[in-house]
């Protein structure tokens, strides 16, 4: 099943939602903003995404600019960096895709593209 992470007022959100109506792929649907992630399942995103961590942080959100997390960031340690994300899902990049033990974060139609013709 594919887990698609988004914020329904997000506009890259439902340019990623509407690409995957218009290709008739189901999907099931998480708030980002409602869902109380745990640290194991952000950091089992961040492994399947083959990412850095800091690659997760919603840097051009509101609440990432009132926590001033741009200097922060550079002096935490990853635990601290993945409590906060999970601190508020807000603070999390979006949309993300899970499907097949893969993540992709951030809508780059190209790239999902690939990953849900892997099927």
């Amino acid at each position: 099943m594919i887990q698609f992470i988004g914020y329904p007022k997000c506009t890259t959100c439902k340019k990623a939602e509407n690409y995957l109506c218009e290709n008739k792929i189901n999907f099931k649907y998480i708030n980002i903003k409602k869902k109380k992630f745990n640290t194991e399942e952000i950091n089992n995103y961040i492994k399947l995404s083959d990412k850095d961590i800091n690659k997760f942080f919603n840097t051009s959100g509101i609440l990432y600019r009132e926590l001033k997390l741009k200097d922060k960031l550079l002096n935490m340690t990853y635990e601290e960096k993945l409590n906060l994300l999970c601190s508020n899902g807000m603070l999390i990049k979006r949309p993300i895709l899970v499907f097949n033990n893969k993540v992709l974060i951030g809508f780059k139609e190209k790239e999902w593209e690939e990953l849900l013709n892997d099927e």
